[in-house]
């Protein structure tokens, strides 16, 4: 009986020990380390980042912080990872729809998004975006 006490108060040692370990994922901290600063933001492959481009609001910084709460250009929303961490959503009252970007690449140095937008005025031909950011 002494045995099997000593032996569940190690497991027990054990196991807690492996509980308090960083759980936050390998993109969750890149994601969240930075404030983002856009560098590229192409809507069909045209720069849409001036006054009058689709994107000209996503242009400045964009800050995704821990608690699922951010900022994005002028947006201010809530953003979460979807999909085993490969989309991240952007919802916030200023869009119509949620914003749900395919990550194409995520490092320390480098955030590149991707996602089609509806064409209020056609449909059938939604609107392809890709905006990338840099590290400030």
């Amino acid at each position: 009986m002494k045995n099997l006490a000593l032996l569940l108060i190690v497991a027990g040692c054990l196991f807690s020990s492996s509980c308090n370990k960083d759980s936050q994922s390998q993109p969750f901290k890149q994601l969240t380390g930075h404030v983002w600063a856009s560098d590229s933001l192409l809507a069909n492959g045209v720069d849409a980042s001036g006054p009058d481009g689709m994107l000209k609001n996503f242009k400045g910084d964009a800050k995704f912080n821990q608690d699922g709460t951010g900022y994005f250009g002028v947006y201010i929303g809530t953003w979460r990872f979807a999909y085993n961490e490969t989309q991240i959503i952007i919802s916030t009252d200023s869009l119509p729809l949620p914003l749900t970007t395919k990550i194409a690449e995520l490092t320390s140095i480098s955030l590149k998004v991707t996602t089609s937008y509806p064409n209020l005025l056609n449909p059938a031909a939604p609107t392809f975006i890709r905006m990338t950011f840099k590290p400030k």
